[in-house]
């Protein structure tokens, strides 16, 4: 049997007029600012209105560590807010606009698959309505505006070695990681080491993604740390006077964008910070007007549940004041195979006893998120030439683990396929099962949160710290910084550093390499073992085939 593409299937679409998704979610007209007919930014008045109104019950979708045979996360959260509209529930879907860097590297697109997608499928996997590149302007801005005070004095006392806002490009562009600014002589200003890291790992993306309204972004802006003085003491955003700017040119970023499912259902795409580099959550704003509008909201977290969920659970309920009601774990019978040792072009053959071993990385997530008290059911979604017997070893190690596996058919058949899933993950939402709690305390010290997240999520032995991070780490406890959450960045391929090491490993260690404040958006960012906040892309990018057809349509995104 052959399968249509995701694009082709996307291009297929009835798609309703945006004002009528809105009018489901009691969105007047008024309140939608449209960017064409399937589109629209949702007024901050309008959000303003629905604050009153009581909470909806919210559902994390999250995966195991990924593999290249793929677990369909996104396709998964769709699929279920789908599934959940199919059985008469009133739901939404609320996921992370897509980076263009990804997208014409590997990716090659961000919003689902099969017959569980959010569309317009191109405009979302390109400029969409322009957030990404608002944010590249405004933090391109403050950096424009960093060197232009040194150049023209210096009043603030700024040590040019000590400049740590870096700049930034929503493109993966390797050559960029480290540069020397300002060559040409004294009128291109004072030349210096700087870098570049990708859109999605800028603090102004993190703040916009945390953010509860165009106040709290400027004085969120306006705290961020850009450099130090001779005597080390930081230098802010606000001491730059750029935070009025930056918001100005974010004040239409900020407002959440409304899309449809391919069947219709509302979808707010806002904000997309990597998990492996950043928090990984869709916008802090986003899913709190969803909660105010719908009954359910299925929500993802970016990678594998070690960072994303972690991240999530950990930062963006911590400071949002969020709680899950259930988390669904998803995971392929593919990638089990792969973390039980079989190679991608050996996945076609029914392997159960590769499968049993692979599902040792399942169950290191599934005690992992239960830690968090908050029930886990898992999602095994569902591939064509997968066995009934390579299921059945899944659902009885699921069993095993004191939680239940529910397989879904949302790809191959949309909401038609994913009722089971849908069925009881509204069950256990509505039974109030859920006692969750982050898994350190505000007030523990930086260090202890580094090494609680490393041993008990990632079950390393130790987080290896030289003199100098822990140094950095007491002088930000000092500066009042003390109670921030952690953010890791680190491979999203395993539990480990080592990005070949799958399943759960335990017996490693995880170096620490670089600590970075993020004092606006409120974490400390722990950069470990070779994880790069500005990704390379691949031998053969997928920009390599994206094009235009004869029709002038887009093809190659997938």
């Amino acid at each position: 049997m052959s399968y249509k593409s995701d694009i082709e299937i996307a291009r297929g679409a009835e798609k309703k007029p945006i004002q009528e998704v809105g009018a489901h979610l009691g969105i007047p007209a008024e309140h939608l600012l449209p960017y064409g007919h399937d589109k629209a930014k949702v007024s901050q008045d309008f959000i303003n209105s629905v604050q009153d109104q009581k909470n909806g019950k919210l559902i994390l979708v999250t995966a195991i560590n990924p593999t290249p045979a793929g677990e369909g996360k996104t396709t998964t959260t769709v699929g279920l807010g789908d599934g959940l509209n199919k059985i008469g529930k009133n739901a939404m879907i609320c996921i992370r606009e897509a980076s263009l860097g990804p997208n014409f590297g590997m990716k090659g697109g961000a919003a689902g698959g099969g017959y569980s997608q959010v569309i317009p499928m191109e405009d979302m996997n390109l400029h969409f309505t322009g957030d990404f590149h608002a944010i590249t302007s405004a933090h391109s801005l403050l950096s424009a505006m960093i060197d232009n005070h040194i150049y023209w004095g210096n009043d603030l006392g700024i040590d040019t070695r000590r400049v740590v806002w870096r700049r930034v490009v929503d493109m993966n562009d390797r050559a960029l990681r480290q540069i020397t600014a300002s060559l040409g002589g004294v009128s291109n200003g004072f030349p210096r080491e700087a870098g570049f890291d990708i859109t999605v790992a800028s603090e102004v993306m993190a703040i916009l993604c945390l953010a509860k309204d165009l106040t709290d972004l400027q004085t969120k802006l306006g705290d961020m740390i850009v450099a130090y003085r001779r005597d080390r003491s930081p230098v802010f955003c606000r001491d730059i006077k750029a935070d009025g700017a930056m918001t100005v040119l974010l004040k239409d970023a900020i407002k959440p964008n409304l899309v449809q499912t391919l069947e219709n259902n509302p979808a707010f795409v806002h904000g997309g910070p990597f998990a492996n580099i950043a928090h990984g959550c869709n916008s802090l704003i986003a899913t709190q007007t969803a909660l105010k509008l719908s009954d359910y909201v299925v929500t993802e977290a970016g990678f594998g549940a070690d960072l994303g969920a972690e991240k999530f659970l950990n930062i963006k309920c911590r400071k949002a004041g969020l709680s899950p009601s259930v988390i669904v774990l998803v995971a392929t019978i593919r990638a089990m195979k792969m973390n039980g040792g079989v190679a991608k072009k050996d996945l076609g053959p029914e392997n159960v006893s590769a499968v049993k071993s692979g599902c040792s990385n399942l169950g290191r997530h599934i005690e992992n998120l239960k830690s968090f008290g908050v029930p886990v059911i898992v999602a095994i979604n569902h591939f064509v030439k997968d066995t009934e017997n390579e299921i059945d070893a899944v659902m009885d190690f699921v069993k095993s683990q004191g939680s239940e596996a529910i397989v879904s058919k949302h790809w191959e058949f949309g909401s038609e396929g994913s009722v089971d899933l849908a069925r009881r993950v509204s069950e256990i939402a509505d039974s109030d099962a859920s006692d969750f709690a982050p898994i350190y305390p505000d007030n523990m010290p930086l260090a202890e949160k580094i090494q609680t997240i490393c041993k008990r999520i990632y079950r390393a032995d130790e987080a290896l710290m030289d003199k100098k991070i822990c140094d950095q780490l007491q002088q930000w406890e000092e500066q009042g910084y003390g109670n921030l959450p952690i953010c890791m960045a680190k491979t999203q391929y395993s539990f480990s550093t080592d990005p070949n090491l799958r399943g759960a490993p335990t017996g490693h260690s995880v170096p620490v390499r670089e600590v970075r404040i993020s004092a606006g958006a409120g974490f400390i960012v722990v950069v470990c073992g070779e994880i790069m906040t500005m990704p390379g892309l691949p031998r053969v990018p997928a920009a390599e085939t994206i094009h235009l057809n004869n029709f002038g349509e887009i093809e190659g995104l997938f």
